[in-house]
C-alpha cells in the first residue's frame, strides 16, 4: 500500500523535464543530453502518463481530482485516452494535476486546481483538458506539487500556481492563477520542479534555483530564494532532475550529482525528528556514463547509455525496482530492464520506456498507477497493459 511516514508525502512534487523533440533540448555526455528521443512518459503522485506516437495521451491510476483528463473521477488501472488531446509532443504531472504541450507551442491541464496551478485564471478542478492563458511558443513544461512552470522558445521561464515558497521566482510570494515570467532567467534549455523549489539549466551549462530550501535543496545554503540564485560548484551540467526536497544533475563527463536531503535516509527520519541533508552537491558513488536522470519523491533515477537503468533513495514501495525494499545510498541496477530510452519517478513507483515501444512500471499500485490492470504493488518490472504502440 501506498502508505508514507512522512506528512510531506501526501503533498508531493513529481519532477519531470519534457522537452519538444524538435525544440529546446538539453545537452548530454555526448553534446546531446539524452538519447535523442522525445520523453514520452510520465508520472505524477499516483498516476502515470504517456504520449503515443500519434501525439494521443494515455493516463492510469489515481483519479480523485480528475488528473487522468477522461472527463471522471474514476481511477483506471489500465491506460485510458484523454479525449480532445491530439498532436502532443510532451506531457508532465504533478501532485494531483497533469500538464501537456502541443506541437503548436501551447499548454494545456487538467486535475487539481486550487493554488491556480493548471494557469487558466481560476481555482477550479478540471477534469478535460483547458488551456493554459496568455502562453505561446513553449517547448518545456514540468508539473510540481502545486506549481507548474514552461520553458518558452526564446530562453525565459515562466510560472503559476503555488508561491508560498517563492517557487514562481517573480520576487514574491502570490501565488498566481495565470503564468508569471521568472526574473533574471534568459538563455534557458532545461527546467525542473520540486514541491517547493524550481531549477533552471542555463546554455552555459549553469543550474539556477529558487523556493524553498530548507533542506539545502537550491544549493550551498539553507535560505529560501524568491528570484534565481546560481547553484555554486555545478558546471558543465547537461541535465537537471528534483525530487520532493532533493535536487540531481547529470554533467558532460556522465557522472550525477545531488544535494538537499540524503533520501537513502528517509526511513529513520521520524525516530529522532531531525533529517539528513547536504546543500553542497556530492557525486553519487558507483555510477557513471549516464545520459538522462529522473526524480521521484524521494529516490533517484538513471539511464546509461548501454539502456539499463539504476536507481537509488528511498525504497519503502520498491520504487527502486530491485527486488527489495530495502533503501539505497548507492545506485542499484532495476531488474530485466535493458534497452531503454526513456526515464520517468512517481511518488512511489517509476515509469520507464522500452525502446520497443512498451512501458514498464513498478513500485506502488495502489491507485492502479502501474496500469497492470491490478492494485498490487510491484517490485520488479511489470508492463503497462493495453498501451498503443509507443515506439519511436
Amino acid at each position: 500500500m501506498c502508505k508514507f511516514r512522512r506528512i510531506e508525502a501526501l503533498v508531493l512534487c513529481l519532477v519531470v523535464v519534457t522537452m519538444m523533440a524538435a525544440g529546446c533540448r538539453s545537452e548530454g555526455p555526448s553534446d546531446v543530453a539524452s538519447p535523442g528521443l522525445p520523453v514520452l512518459a510520465a508520472a505524477g503522485t499516483c498516476h502515470s502518463l504517456a504520449v503515443a506516437t500519434d501525439g494521443t495521451v494515455w493516463a492510469w491510476g489515481g483519479n480523485e481530482d480528475g488528473q487522468l483528463g477522461d472527463g471522471t473521477t474514476t481511477s483506471r488501472s489500465t491506460p485510458v485516452q484523454v479525449p480532445g488531446m491530439a498532436d502532443v509532443v510532451a506531457i508532465a504531472g504533478g501532485f494531483e494535476h497533469t500538464i501537456a504541450l502541443r506541437r503548436d507551442g501551447t499548454v494545456w491541464a487538467w486535475g487539481y486546481n486550487y493554488f491556480g496551478q493548471l494557469g487558466d485564471g481560476t481555482t477550479t478542478d478540471r477534469s478535460s483538458p483547458v488551456q493554459v492563458q496568455g502562453l505561446t511558443d513553449v517547448v518545456a513544461i514540468a508539473g510540481g506539487w502545486a506549481h507548474t512552470i514552461a520553458l518558452r522558445r526564446e530562453g525565459t521561464v515562466w510560472a503559476w500556481g503555488n508561491n508560498n515558497f517563492g517557487q514562481l521566482g517573480d520576487g514574491t510570494t502570490d501565488s498566481r492563477s495565470t503564468p508569471v515570467q521568472v526574473q533574471g532567467m534568459a538563455d534557458v534549455v532545461a527546467i525542473a520542479v520540486g514541491l517547493g523549489h524550481t531549477i533552471a539549466l542555463r546554455r552555459d551549462r549553469t543550474v539556477w534555483a529558487w523556493g524553498s530550501n530548507n533542506f539545502g535543496q537550491l544549493g550551498g545554503t539553507t535560505t529560501s530564494r524568491s528570484t534565481p540564485v546560481q547553484v555554486p560548484g555545478m558546471a558543465d551540467v547537461v541535465a537537471i532532475a528534483c525530487g520532493i526536497d532533493h535536487t540531481t544533475a547529470l554533467r558532460r563527463d556522465g557522472t550525477v550529482w545531488d544535494w538537499g536531503v540524503d533520501n537513502s535516509r528517509q526511513l529513520d527520519l521520524e525516530d529522532d525528528g531531525t533529517t539528513t541533508y547536504f546543500p553542497t552537491p556530492v557525486q553519487v558513488q558507483g555510477i557513471a556514463d549516464v545520459v538522462a536522470i529522473a526524480g521521484g519523491w524521494s529516490h533517484t533515477v538513471a539511464l546509461r547509455r548501454d539502456g539499463t537503468v539504476w536507481a537509488w533513495g528511498n525504497n519503502e514501495l520498491s520504487q527502486l525496482g530491485d527486488g527489495t525494499t530495502t533503501s539505497r545510498s548507492t545506485p542499484v541496477q532495476v531488474q530485466g530492464m535493458v534497452d531503454l530510452v526513456a526515464i520517468a519517478g512517481g511518488c512511489g513507483h517509476t515509469v520507464a520506456l522500452r525502446r520497443d515501444g512498451t512501458v514498464w512500471v513498478w513500485g506502488c499500485n495502489e491507485h492502479g498507477q502501474l496500469g497492470d490492470g491490478t492494485t498490487s504493488d510491484r517490485p520488479t518490472p511489470v508492463q503497462v497493459q493495453g498501451f498503443p504502440d509507443m515506439g519511436p
